[in-house]
């Protein structure tokens, strides 16, 4: 299990996945920092295609933008770049490392937040001693197109009591669906292209938070 120096508040509320493929070539640190501006607190940065250089180079960038506006900053995937960049923790999906090989290097500290989609990965996930879960996808989306098949609110409902961590609802989420899946259990939610790709970052932000409160 983690003991973690993040506050459990951070935890909660909006999830901000800064995409690289998702942004249309717009400024990943200007949208980090114009979210953050709006009262974004947590964010992850993805980019599966880039050079391992650039995505270093974008990692140290943002993390420091992060710790500046007193966000918490997790990196897909890479255990690796969590610690070369010092970033506050990892996201894991259900293909990448196993959960208690990246505990065992991050180290019990750091966030290790994972995907799940199906009452099993997050049973797992739980016991594994995971400390935040992704569960979705909950709608279609265009964000992954080989993501795995649509869940449902109703699978959010009933993985609910399966779990005592904090479950971000992730996949189609936007302003207007929020109420839907908070009602369904989740602590947050985890948005990519409803923030990366808004034509005012700081406004959508705004907007899911106003939800959320």
């Amino acid at each position: 299990m983690s003991t973690l120096l993040i506050p459990a508040s951070f935890l909660t509320g909006l999830y901000v996945i800064l995409d690289a493929q998702a942004s249309g070539g717009r400024s990943l640190l200007d949208i980090l920092r114009e979210a953050a501006a709006a009262g974004a607190r947590l964010f992850q940065y993805r980019d599966k295609t880039s050079s391992t250089r650039e995505v270093y180079r974008q990692a140290v960038r943002l993390r420091q933008a992060a710790a500046d506006a007193g966000a918490v900053f997790v990196v897909n995937d890479r255990c690796d770049l969590a610690l070369a960049v010092e970033a506050d923790g990892v996201h894991l999906g259900q293909q990448d490392m196993p959960l208690f090989h990246a505990r065992s290097l991050l180290g019990s500290g750091k966030i290790i937040g994972v995907s799940t989609h199906r009452a099993e990965d997050v049973q797992a996930a739980t016991k594994g001693g995971a400390d935040y879960l992704g569960f979705g996808p909950i709608f279609p989306t265009g964000t992954k197109p080989d993501h795995e098949p649509v869940a449902g609110i109703e699978s959010l409902r009933a993985i609910r009591p399966l779990t005592h961590l904090p479950v971000f609802a992730i996949g189609g989420m936007t302003v207007g669906t929020v109420e839907a899946v908070i009602r369904a259990g989740a602590n947050g939610v985890a948005v990519v292209s409803a923030v990366v790709e808004a034509p005012d970052v700081a406004g959508a932000v705004r907007a899911f938070m106003a939800r959320l409160a």
